[in-house]
């Protein structure tokens, strides 16, 4: 177990990732909402937590891992974060909020919903592929075990407002008749993050699997357009009518 630490500890390198070859950067930390006093050995701090919590996990991470691999004294960790959880979750923090950022400026640039969900799905995929380890970070945190993340963590309020933000899209698309009105736009809003998410933890867990605007593209066009021929939808569509009917 120590010469594995040591291991890791050896290719801690600042712009290196612990994956070989390093494939992936790490330049998302350095645009974070950052506070008053913010600074180089800030950023470095962060890099260094997020390669070790990556790879190592929350529980398995110590702060003296991180302020050795970041190569700075634990005077200095302290000085920007209180301790080990609030540097996991200001990680967690900066996940949701470039999306965040990404989503409203994706939107921005388009004024129909095809156009705003394909432009959002597009930056979404970018993202990913500039900060794999980040997102393994971020999506873990869902489903982690008690202990493996900090107990006072918290990203519910962050969540959700990404979730309402494209809710809001389809919300105002319906109502100006892009949607259909058959549907709760909550409803459709759930389906779409589905088709994305799906999509996004493929990209984690599959390295194959690098999904681009043309990709983006034709997930928008499953979710407006679906997957039933054409010629059938019509048929189908009697038939959902007269079911609801009975």
């Amino acid at each position: 177990m120590n010469g594995d630490r040591d291991r890791l500890r050896c290719r801690a390198v600042p712009g290196e990732s612990f994956d070989a070859p390093p494939v992936f950067t790490y330049r998302s930390v350095g645009f974070m909402a950052r506070p008053v006093e913010d600074s180089q050995t800030r950023r470095q701090i962060l890099r260094a937590a997020l390669r070790r919590f990556a790879h190592c996990g929350y529980a398995a991470t110590s702060v003296q891992q991180i302020v050795s691999d970041a190569k700075v004294s634990k005077p200095a960790l302290y000085y920007y974060f209180p301790d080990k959880a609030g540097l996991f979750q200001a990680l967690v923090h900066e996940a949701h909020d470039e999306r965040y950022r990404l989503l409203r400026e994706a939107a921005a640039r388009s004024r129909d919903i095809r156009g705003q969900l394909a432009g959002i799905l597009t930056v979404l995929f970018d993202y990913f592929q500039q900060n794999r380890e980040l997102m393994r970070i971020s999506f873990a945190t869902m489903f982690a075990a008690p202990g493996e993340v900090p107990p006072e963590l918290c990203q519910g309020e962050r969540c959700e407002r990404n979730f309402e933000f494209v809710h809001a899209l389809i919300r105002h698309a319906q109502t100006a008749g892009e949607l259909d009105q058959r549907f709760d736009s909550r409803e459709m809003a759930f389906g779409f993050y589905g088709l994305c998410n799906s999509f996004l933890m493929a990209h984690l867990v599959m390295p194959g699997c690098k999904p681009d605007k043309k990709t983006a593209q034709r997930v928008v066009d499953l979710f407006l357009s679906g997957a039933v021929a054409k010629s059938k939808t019509k048929r189908l569509r009697r038939g959902a009518k007269q079911h609801s009917t009975k």
